[in-house]
């Protein structure tokens, strides 16, 4: 589809998927005056569907029983699914699209798997313009930097700033912004996975303060001794089964251009290990106080050595 749109005068946006970045940017939007609307597979689960009525009210957003209804009017689409669904979550969408209404695809999926959902969108007459997430979205909230891609990214920009948006166009062709993403994760979410493991032999060693010191002295700027060893881990423990769908896109990003994904692969493998650990021993991530990982990593290897 052609880039040939001005720029769009947003008032009422749909969000597909309300989870932890769904809601957090339902709520901006609505903070900026949009009308909301959400629909999440979740509302079909006994277990899970008052929580989602719950999370819905709290983020001033109409939640919906199906996706039609939810994207029904709506002139920005919003699609925050997980990794595995991203594509699945295009072509149903695709049903009900029609011409003028913008989907943003945000999810963390490979340049090819954005390349399909474009072409499953743009089937329906709507634009199609991909995202880029390139922070955690808490604490940003709709303030998360975003690099944006395809033939209307440009105008997208321009009115989700105006909205208060932190977004940039970086492409007419979808792919790019993805590219840059997956490229990104395999050293950011490779020195996750590192951390977990050299910290853990570390500290079972008694090491570990030896080690901060050193890395600390090499990459001084980092933050070895202060909290980054507490943000690294804990991004594992709390993310890590969503971060391994992640790097596992990354693979297929990787093998697309004839790379072989040696660390990505492996650094899947190591986020999804550490929550195999955790949920072997009953371990949760401490949500309601601050993550310190010698203690976390204490109770796994206490959890293991009761087992054994």
């Amino acid at each position: 589809m052609e880039a040939t749109t001005q720029v769009p005068l947003l008032t009422q946006a749909a969000l597909i998927g309300l989870g932890e970045a769904g809601s957090l940017l339902a709520k901006g939007f609505v903070e900026a005056g949009l009308s909301v609307s959400a629909y999440d597979i979740k509302i079909h689960e006994s277990t899970q569907a008052a929580r989602m009525q719950e999370r819905a009210r709290d983020c001033g957003v109409t939640l919906h029983a199906t996706l039609q209804e939810a994207i029904a009017g709506a002139q920005l689409i919003v699609s925050a699914v997980t990794a595995s669904s991203a594509a699945e979550a295009a072509v149903q969408a695709s049903a009900y699209l029609g011409t003028g209404q913008f989907f943003l695809d945000i999810n963390s999926v490979s340049p090819a798997t954005k390349r399909h959902d474009q072409a499953a969108v743009e089937a329906s007459g709507a634009f199609y313009v991909e995202s880029a997430v390139m922070a955690p979205v808490p604490p940003y909230g709709i303030k998360v930097p975003m690099l944006l891609g395809g033939p209307q990214a440009e105008p997208l920009a321009q009115a989700l700033n105006r909205l208060g948006l932190q977004t940039r166009a970086v492409a007419t062709n979808v792919g790019v912004a993805s590219a840059i993403k997956m490229c990104r994760s395999v050293m950011i979410k490779g020195l996750e996975a590192l951390t977990v493991e050299c910290m853990t032999a570390a500290r079972r060693y008694g090491a570990e303060q030896a080690v901060l010191e050193s890395l600390a002295e090499t990459f001084p700027s980092m933050g070895w001794t202060e909290q980054l060893p507490h943000y690294l881990i804990s991004r594992v423990a709390e993310h890590g089964r969503r971060r391994a769908a992640e790097m596992r896109e990354v693979v297929e990003t990787l093998e697309d251009v004839h790379l072989d994904p040696i660390m990505a692969s492996a650094t899947a493998r190591a986020q999804d290990a550490l929550v195999d650990r955790m949920e072997a021993l009953g371990i949760t991530y401490p949500v309601d106080q601050k993550f310190d990982w010698p203690s976390f990593v204490d109770r796994l290897s206490k959890g293991e050595e009761r087992k054994a």
